[in-house]
């Protein structure tokens, strides 16, 4: 490894789900000081007393999981699962920005990496509720990354989908003959991709070698969806 982060303190939420534990291995790797966080964070006073138990925050590392809420049509979403992945999604994105952005203003200088979903790019049946979350991530994601990039603080989000990890992906469905086929028909790199290659793309997007990017959603789903 190569230090890329030697000296700069990362915050990672939900670091035992989804993205988390490929990340915390990675960024401690090339240097970083990790802040493994794994509390729910469902309320804005939660999200607020973390940053601030974190102190310094050199990147935020917005790890955001939630069920899939798949199979639903629209017109069979009660309430709750219509609120569910915005309480889940939005909601702590929007806490955990609104409380590490002021150090890193003052600092003039500062990375927020978001892990988002390909679900907000493209239309996919029966899970209107997450995608809708999903999308809200994007267009948040923008209007705070032109706002502050004037502050050399970058925020920009990885949309995501087909990569390995045990909450979508859990074991026995990869093992499914019918999830391979529909794998190598859905997916043009024919495979998921592995969490290390998503965490590597988080790496670069939080080192000091990205700093010209602000408010951008990357595709990253092996050719599912291109942008």
């Amino acid at each position: 490894m190569s230090d890329r982060l030697l000296g700069k303190r990362v915050l990672v939420t939900q670091a035992s789900d989804y993205m988390g534990p490929a990340t915390v291995e990675l960024f401690e790797a090339e240097g970083a000081s990790v802040v493994a966080d794994n509390q729910p964070l469902d309320d804005a006073d939660t999200c607020r007393e973390l940053v601030a138990r974190s102190g310094r925050v050199d990147v935020l590392i917005a790890n955001l999981a939630s069920p899939n809420f798949s199979g639903t049509e629209v017109t069979a979403l009660d309430d709750t699962d219509w609120h569910t992945p915005f309480s889940l999604l939005v909601d702590p994105l929007h806490f955990l920005t609104q409380a590490v952005l002021p150090q890193m203003i003052e600092r003039g200088a500062g990375k927020i990496v978001v892990y988002g979903s390909a679900t907000a790019l493209r239309g996919l049946k029966t899970v209107s509720a997450y995608s809708a979350a999903r999308a809200a991530q994007v267009g948040y994601v923008q209007a705070v990354g032109v706002e502050v990039a004037p502050h050399n603080v970058q925020i920009n989000l990885i949309a995501q989908n087909y990569v390995e990890n045990r909450e979508y992906y859990p074991p026995e469905l990869m093992q499914k003959e019918s999830f391979v086929a529909s794998l190598k028909r859905q997916v043009p790199a024919g495979r998921l991709g592995t969490g290390f290659e998503d965490a590597a793309f988080a790496l670069f997007l939080a080192s000091d070698e990205s700093g010209f990017f602000a408010g951008q959603a990357f595709p990253f789903a092996g050719g599912w969806v291109q942008r």
